[in-house]
């Protein structure tokens, strides 16, 4: 249960990041309130993993979620540059994720 909590953590982080992106400095309600619950949501989803991960592994998965997630929705809508470099970048950080699953 802890990694499907701490899977949706990392995908809200990916929320979170995109709607401080669109927020414009926390001047827009709409995305500052999206913001706002799911910072606080992928916090607690993150802290409630830590109770069964190690520290380390469970950061290191919700980030590289979260990371890969924001880049590939900037790229999928035109607001970040698309190239084989930063797919195959995107790739690794996946991998180095599954690969912490695969060692716990």
């Amino acid at each position: 249960m802890s990694w499907l909590v701490l899977v949706v953590s990392g995908v809200l982080e990916a929320v979170w990041a995109t709607a401080l992106g669109k927020s414009e400095g926390l001047s827009r309600p709409t995305p500052s309130v999206i913001f706002g619950v799911t910072l606080v949501a992928s916090m607690v989803g993150l802290a409630y993993a830590m109770k069964d991960l190690p520290v380390g592994t469970a950061y290191a998965v919700w980030v590289g979620i979260g990371a890969s997630l924001t880049v590939a929705y900037g790229m999928w809508s035109g607001a970040e540059t698309v190239s084989l470099a930063r797919i195959l970048l995107i790739v690794g950080i996946v991998a180095c994720v599954v690969g912490l699953k695969v060692l716990h």
